[in-house]
């Protein structure tokens, strides 16, 4: 076990290292990675969904009501800036419909897992991060796909209420589970969150494998624009978050905290529904294929010069 704990700490420090390494080799020797199938992709983010879902406890939803001015803000701005910024790029960069669908449903996904990790990298508010991230992946079967039908539904024929069920089965059943598991096996689970980060980043890895071998040669054709637009996409995010928690006066600590949030996407869920619900679209979901490996480089860099800029103020 201890060895296992060892090699998880390690994936999970080197995540966007390893994301990358195996999106070059899904890209460029597609054939070596071919065995991972598109079809596993659900039971895929399911098991990271699960994954979060044991390290959720009740305390957890306090940050709602001992800071819901920060928590309301942050899952507005995930809401509303993130959807609004996608829109926003994929008209100014004409996009092709399939490709403009993946960046709409990356904007109007949940936060993601890893910001949680990144929140505590930069030295920001963890116990924020994780009920701003518990809260929006919760909200999701909702916000999700009204927005989604919101934003292209005049283009393309949205499932609605297909999309709230999958995002029911993949997201919100696992995390109930995995809440449920870890209050009856409490002393089991607490042993297991400790080889999540394995877990977890191989599920992960997996979903951005699975749809880059599938796309290899239309991402080599097309892959330059979607990448500069996907970039933008999560820098502004990054830019809304911190700029809207700097307007309602809060402290650096969830100033940064809100900026991570908005600005990392649960990509593996819009590559989910891309999949599931656009499947004569096949370029849909390489937007959240490529969000995947970029906001976790992003993610980590940003987090490193935050955490940087708290130590210097620390010593003023």
């Amino acid at each position: 076990m201890k060895f296992l704990e060892k090699i998880s700490a390690a994936v999970g420090k080197y995540m966007a290292i390893i994301v990358i390494v195996i999106g070059a080799v899904a890209l460029f020797s597609p054939s070596t990675l071919a065995w991972i199938k598109t079809s596993w992709v659900n039971t895929l983010l399911s098991i990271v969904m699960f994954g979060m879902g044991l390290t959720l406890k009740a305390s957890d939803f306090k940050v709602v009501f001992s800071q819901p001015k920060a928590v309301v803000a942050g899952i507005l701005a995930q809401f509303t800036m993130m959807p609004l910024i996608a829109f926003a790029l994929v008209h100014i960069f004409a996009l092709p419909l399939e490709l403009a669908i993946g960046v709409i449903l990356v904007g109007c996904a949940p936060g993601g897992t890893s910001s949680n990790v990144m929140t505590y990298l930069a030295k920001g508010d963890v116990a924020l991060s994780v009920g701003m991230t518990a809260c929006t992946t919760l909200l999701a079967p909702i916000m999700t796909p009204a927005l989604t039908y919101l934003l292209v539904g005049t283009a393309i024929d949205v499932n609605y209420i297909g999309m709230f069920i999958s995002i029911v089965k993949v997201v919100v059943i696992p995390i109930a589970l995995g809440i449920i598991c870890t209050h009856l096996f409490s002393k089991t689970t607490s042993q297991l969150t400790k080889i999540l980060p394995l877990v977890s980043v191989t599920a992960i890895v997996m979903i951005v494998a699975a749809v880059v071998v599938v796309n290899s040669a239309k991402i080599l054709t097309s892959g330059l624009l979607i990448g500069f637009v996907i970039i933008l996409h999560n820098l502004f995010g990054y830019g809304a978050g911190y700029m809207i928690a700097k307007v309602l006066k809060m402290n650096q600590a969830r100033c940064n905290t809100i900026a991570i949030e908005v600005g990392m996407q649960n990509s593996g869920l819009a590559t989910t529904l891309a999949i599931t619900h656009f499947a004569t679209m096949p370029l849909a979901a390489i937007a959240g294929a490529l969000f995947s490996v970029w906001h976790n480089i992003s993610g980590s860099i940003i987090a490193n010069l935050m955490a940087l800029r708290a130590s210097k103020a620390a010593k003023q």
